[in-house]
């Protein structure tokens, strides 16, 4: 037996090198990245807006500005600095250092342009001119006063002689005029006229003018140019209109002509001498363009210190002229700018703040969504000894990697879209809602781990009650004082009401919505086959519940979509109201669809109210004669002068009834056939003829002659033809009134309603024309009396007409409500609100459906499982589709509902309070009507969108779900 030889020991082994863990985030990103892609997704989404909204609002408001303020014209948007011209020393330098100090104090809040500056001297007074050879209208010789205008060359071409002289000429010098008691103003001062002001008073190259001599005698002057004005629509010329040619003055019944010259820089000394007072100006326009409106408040601060305040008295001190004045129209247009802005500042407002309320709500969704995907993982993390603070810091290491990323690139993407120079707004709420993403899903593990405390049931109807009493206070606020306070800006309280309202239906609806459709699954139960028992039952007792619980926020979608529908139908109806409120003042401004009138006494061309009434479109054709200059004898005043119309009674009960402008019976008006030919007339008289007195019969005198009796059959508020609220208005029926009013049975207004073409209706018009009136233009003067609607806008200074309506020189004007209707909504503050509210809705309707798509993808696997076993038992594709609709549409109709019904509430009760005359571009009644159109059109659309949208989920993701339960069986 042989002996095994004795072991030899083994060598120590070496040491393992220690393995480091794999980063946390980097692997648990790895482990899901379509969930890392989606939040990431959804933080890019929701900062984008957030980051957009505000920098939108600032274009929006800044472009409104703008707007107004160019529409208001150049001479009111500017600085107009006087001083008197000083008794010695005058100089274009001393205007020039004078200007420069001027400038020096401007750039802060506002900027001047300083390519348009006008500055230079002028004579107080215009002088008569004694020359026998001037023209002398009405034996009145003309007038003129001199002005030394230093950018005065660059704006006109000389076309005959020179320029006057820079330099100052010694008296006596060669070309001097002597005469005695006035050698010491030799020689004569040079001036340049324009050549149409020359042609029109009777000088030339060479005249020198006179005048009549003061105490100590009055320089002549001698026309050494003329020059031509290329462009007299420039700004330059405004507060200079007898530069560019002579001004016709009227004196009584006579006129007489006034012609401005422009003189040199070398007789600016002497130039005082020229009706002994003169005086320096400065006219500073303001650059629009650079303006702000966050800025308008300090803008308007220093525009005031700069016309009255510090700044003023520091002008005065630095120029050494104590006289120097400084006036200007702006602090008046800032003031009407803001009113304008908070007019409109509620519909600007409520559509962010609706999609802000529907981008929180799907926030939290998404938080507690994903940390109940994660809960057991999260548990078993804190049963391995995990605190629950670490677990929350790597939650947001995770999220930090995800979300923040994606916040920087959506602002950055905000701010390169929309450029605006504010920045302030557009990063704070961009880093509110990332910091919302970033903390939604660690605050929810948070409440997760935290150890269960006993329930206490008194905490959701304390908060609910807390809601209440908010949306209480803030609708009685919003009827007492409106949603935007004048005065003050929007309070964010009163602008939120209608999310109030959405809130408080929602919070009723997530209580009553379990019940009644449990109630409809009892009664499903009562019927044969499962598909409508088992979805409705799972609706009611909320998706993916585990014993008597839930496992998921099911309230919060329906709140996602109730919060979307209440304030976009809330928004429609106000701009349905302010589209309908339009419509209306632009009919009432028309007087119906489309108008056609006559100048002054003349009529209408024979036939042409027949062919317009026959047009496409025209469903009323209302031709009429009526006359501004008739009188009613026998009122308490014996005779007023009134508006007398004579027109068929029926088709103008139909126009009055359109408009909703005096409605009446049109039997009022008719004759019978067994009245004598001297029976009074019947009559509609306007309440300003009934507030002139009298009872009775009257008697009419039309303007062209003749007399008429008539009786008043009713008084009417309002008249189509004459809408003005206090028009003394008479109207007539055709017919009898024809055969008594001479010239009567000749239209000389139509009126028409329907779907009218204005540009048709025009070329109607031109081929109506005899050949010989078709070119020349009508005289201003000959125009008829206006009779716009008193709630119609009168046009801005400077504005230009609108699209497609009528030149002022033609023979026959033609307006259409539609064009006005354009041009009341052509303003910028209007179309931006708009264009903001509608921009919002769609991205809340966005995030509402998103809401339902992650509560329903989070139910996935649950009821693929339940889908499985069904399908086991013999549940056919269809039928499991049929089951998901049923489990799933019945919040989502319940939120569509709630919302319209909500919506309906919040027009009820805010609706009244809401001024529209901003957004409408007229004084229109305060209010909005509730109409059923937008907020169906809201409420049904959202809901047909999820209703696809969860169809397409059901048919598409379903069957591979299903498929895979199939294969691999239940492993929960």
């Amino acid at each position: 037996m042989t002996t095994p030889p004795p072991s030899t020991p083994r060598p120590p082994a070496a040491p393992r090198a220690r393995t480091r863990p794999a980063p946390w985030v980097r692997t648990r990103l790895r482990a899901a990245p379509l969930g890392t892609l989606l939040a990431a997704a959804l933080a890019f989404v929701a900062v984008l807006f957030a980051a957009a909204l505000p920098r939108a609002q600032d274009r929006g408001a800044d472009q409104a500005l703008r707007s107004f303020l160019t529409d208001s014209g150049s001479t009111r948007t500017g600085l107009q600095a006087t001083a008197p011209a000083p008794g010695a020393g005058q100089s274009a330098e001393a205007l020039d250092r004078t200007l420069k100090s001027l400038l020096a104090q401007t750039g802060n809040t506002f900027h001047v342009d300083t390519d348009r500056v006008v500055h230079g001297t002028r004579t107080t007074k215009r002088q008569p001119l004694l020359n026998p050879e001037l023209s002398r209208p009405h034996r009145l010789p003309p007038k003129m006063s001199l002005l030394y205008v230093q950018q005065a060359q660059d704006h006109v071409k000389l076309v005959e002689g020179r320029w006057p002289g820079d330099t100052p000429r010694p008296a006596g010098s060669a070309g001097s005029v002597g005469s005695a008691g006035s050698a010491a103003y030799e020689p004569p001062l040079q001036v340049a006229l324009s050549q149409e002001a020359a042609r029109t008073i009777g000088a030339r190259v060479g005249s020198v003018l006179k005048s009549a001599p003061l105490v100590d005698g009055t320089p002549s002057v001698e026309v050494v140019g003329l020059y031509s004005v290329p462009d007299e629509t420039e700004d330059f010329w405004v507060d200079l209109d007898c530069l560019p040619r002579a001004c016709k003055t009227f004196v009584g019944e006579s006129y007489l002509w006034e012609a401005d010259a422009l003189i040199g820089a070398g007789d600016l000394e002497r130039m005082d001498l020229w009706g002994h007072d003169a005086a320096d100006f400065w006219r500073l326009p303001v650059d629009v363009g650079r303006l702000r409106a966050d800025r308008l408040d300090a803008t308007k601060k220093e525009i005031a210190s700069y016309v009255a305040g510090p700044t003023a008295a520091r002008l005065a001190f630095e120029t050494r002229r104590e006289g120097l004045r400084t006036t200007s129209w702006l602090p008046e247009l800032f003031e009407q700018a803001h009113d304008r802005r908070q007019a409109a500042a509620p519909l600007a407002l409520i559509g962010p703040a609706g999609v802000g309320g529907v981008a929180f709500v799907v926030l939290c969704l998404a938080g507690a969504l994903a940390a109940d995907r994660r809960d057991a993982e999260l548990r078993l993390l804190l049963a391995r000894g995990g605190s629950r603070s670490a677990i929350v810091g790597r939650l947001l290491r995770e999220g930090a990697v995800t979300v923040l990323p994606a916040a920087a690139a959506a602002t950055a993407l905000a701010v390169l879209l929309l450029p605006t120079p504010r920045l302030a707004p557009a990063v704070l709420s961009a880093a509110v809602v990332a910091l919302l993403a970033l903390l939604a899903f660690p605050v929810r593990a948070a409440v997760l781990l935290t150890p269960p405390r006993p329930a206490g049931r008194w905490r959701r109807p304390v908060a609910e009650l807390l809601v209440l009493a908010a949306t209480v206070a803030a609708v009685l606020e919003v009827r007492r004082r409106g949603v935007a306070p004048a005065g003050s800006d929007p309070d964010p309280l009163l602008v939120a009401s209608p999310l109030l309202l959405a809130l408080c239906g929602a919070l009723l609806l997530a209580r009553v919505q379990p019940v009644v459709t449990g109630w409809f699954a009892r009664a499903a139960g009562r019927r044969s086959g499962l598909v409508g028992f088992l979805g409705l039952a799972r609706a009611a007792r909320g998706s993916g519940a585990r014993g008597a619980g839930r496992s998921g926020p099911s309230v919060l979608p329906m709140v996602a979509v109730l919060l979307a529908i209440t304030t976009g139908g809330f928004g429609a109806t106000v701009l349905q109201s302010v589209e309908s409120n339009r419509l209306g003042v632009a009919r009432l401004t028309v007087g119906g669809d489309a108008s056609i009138s006559a100048f002054g006494k003349a009529n209408l061309p024979d036939g042409l109210a027949k062919a317009a009434g026959e047009l496409p479109g025209v469903r009323t054709s209302v031709p009429l004669w009526i006359d501004h200059d008739s009188a009613l004898v026998g009122t308490v005043q014996r005779s007023s002068q009134v508006n007398l119309i004579v027109v068929d009674p029926a088709a103008y009960a139909e126009l009055s009834r359109v408009l909703d402008c005096g409605r009446f019976d049109p039997a009022l008006l008719a004759t019978g056939a067994g009245e004598s030919a001297d029976a009074p007339v019947p009559a509609l008289f306007s309440s300003g003829v009934a507030r002139l007195g009298g009872s009775g019969t009257f008697t009419i005198q039309p303007g062209n002659g003749g007399e008429v009796r008539v009786r008043g059959a009713a008084v009417i508020d309002c008249t189509p033809a004459v809408p003005a609220a206090d028009a003394a208005t008479v109207v007539l029926p055709a017919g009898r009134a024809t055969a008594l009013i001479g010239g009567s049975d000749r239209p000389n207004r139509w009126f028409g309603l329907g779907p009218v073409d204005g540009d048709r209706l025009r070329a109607l018009v031109r081929s109506a024309l005899p050949a010989e009136a078709a070119t020349p233009s009508a005289p201003a003067s000959s125009a008829p009396p206006a009779s716009p609607s008193p709630t119609a806008p009168a046009p801005a200074a400077g504005q230009d007409p609108a699209p497609g309506t009528q030149p002022d020189d033609e023979v026959y004007p033609v307006r259409t409500s539609a064009d006005t209707v354009a041009a009341l909504g052509a303003d910028p503050l209007q179309r931006s609100a708009e264009r903001l509210f509608w921009a919002s809705v769609a991205g809340a309707a966005g995030f509402a459906l998103l809401a339902v798509l992650l509560t329903l993808m989070r139910t996935v696997p649950e009821r693929a499982a339940l889908l499985a076993r069904l399908r086991t038992m013999g549940l056919r594709r269809r039928q499991g589709v049929a089951l998901i609709l049923a489990e799933t549409l019945p919040q989502t109709l319940a939120a569509a509902l709630g919302g319209a019904l909500v919506a309906a509430a919040a027009v009820a009760l805010l609706g009244p309070a809401m001024d529209l005359s901003t957004l409408v571009g007229a004084s229109v009644p305060t209010g909005v009507r509730l109409t059923a159109a937008p907020v169906l059109t809201q409420a049904l659309g959202l809901a047909a969108l999820v209703a696809a949208a969860v169809l397409v989920e059901a048919a598409t993701s379903g069957r591979r779900q299903i498929t895979t339960e199939l294969r691999a069986g239940d492993q929960r």
